[in-house]
């Protein structure tokens, strides 16, 4: 497979509901729109932000149709197809793949917390299944398990179409890890909002983030000065955004749980979350509310 380039800044999109609950289709294609216009590369569309566990198989193939829709070509839309069964997520990937997406996330799998020689071989039979390019998932404070740097560079050199990693280990030495042993245009993303900078500074290639649905164009803008070498304009986007993304990952609640507040908040598609999530609570949303109008994001 030839490089891969999905750009700097790729959203982590969340998926809208309705009042009633169910999939509020004329909200995809808005908030498709809104990221496009505001600094998004690309989406991905049912990942760990889209509240993916709670969607059905039906549910993520309309998903999937309604944002490659919506996105009309101007960037990659990768499809999570990730899950704790590994038939499961083939069988994801050749709806996504008849869907038109441009990709596939693959999540390391949840609960039953895989071995490393376990994590390898999911992600091989899953990748080998399919054309699409792969981006591997590594969260552990969600899943309970680590991709260690060893599996993902094995990953990346046996699998031809394991093309990226989103590292959202917090764990800079992994990251440093990946980066140095990676082959040629393998592409590492940040996946802790409040870590882009530093994982630029040891060799990230951008960033797969929930807070550019509220602060992509000052991450853009930021990727930007970075890589033209203006650091000190980097850290200081780095800083300006950093209010936002703590208000959105809350130690009191799950993501994206005050992500769906922000997205009220300015006037967005995103609905309540689903159950067993619950909506934020006044306190929660006030802190969401104050660091959106203290950081300019928000005109009160």
């Amino acid at each position: 497979m030839g490089l891969v380039n999905w750009g700097r800044v790729i959203t982590a999109m969340a998926t809208p509901f309705d009042s009633q609950g169910q999939l509020d289709e004329p909200g995809v294609g808005l908030l498709v729109e809104h990221l496009f216009r505001t600094g998004s590369d690309g989406v991905v569309v049912c990942g760990t932000t889209g509240e993916s566990p709670t969607l059905s198989k039906e549910e993520r193939l309309r998903l999937f149709e309604l944002t490659v829709r919506a996105a009309r070509g101007r960037g990659p839309v990768i499809a999570g197809v990730g899950s704790y069964d590994t038939r499961e997520s083939v069988a994801l990937a050749s709806v996504a793949a008849k869907a038109g997406v441009d990709g596939l996330l693959l999540v390391t799998p949840y609960y039953n917390k895989p071995s490393q020689e376990g994590l390898y071989r999911h992600f091989r039979t899953v990748a080998d299944s399919t054309d699409l390019p792969v981006m591997l998932y590594n969260v552990p404070p969600r899943t309970g398990v680590n991709l260690e740097a060893a599996t993902t560079l094995r990953l990346a050199r046996d699998a031809r179409n394991v093309v990226a990693v989103k590292e959202a280990s917090g764990n800079l030495i992994q990251a440093t890890e990946i980066v140095a042993g990676a082959p040629d245009g393998f592409l590492v993303y940040s996946g802790e909002d409040a870590l882009v900078l530093p994982m630029l500074a040891v060799g990230a290639h951008g960033v797969v983030s929930v807070s550019a649905h509220v602060v992509g164009c000052d991450l853009a803008a930021m990727h930007a000065a970075f890589f033209s070498g203006n650091v000190a304009e980097a850290a200081r986007l780095h800083a300006r955004m950093l209010p936002v993304v703590r208000a959105l990952f809350q130690p009191t609640t799950p993501s994206p749980v005050p992500l769906k507040a922000a997205l009220r908040l300015l006037g967005l598609p995103g609905g309540s979350p689903r159950l067993p999530l619950v909506e934020a609570t006044d306190r929660e949303r006030d802190i969401v509310q104050q660091a959106l109008a203290s950081g300019g994001y928000l005109k009160v």
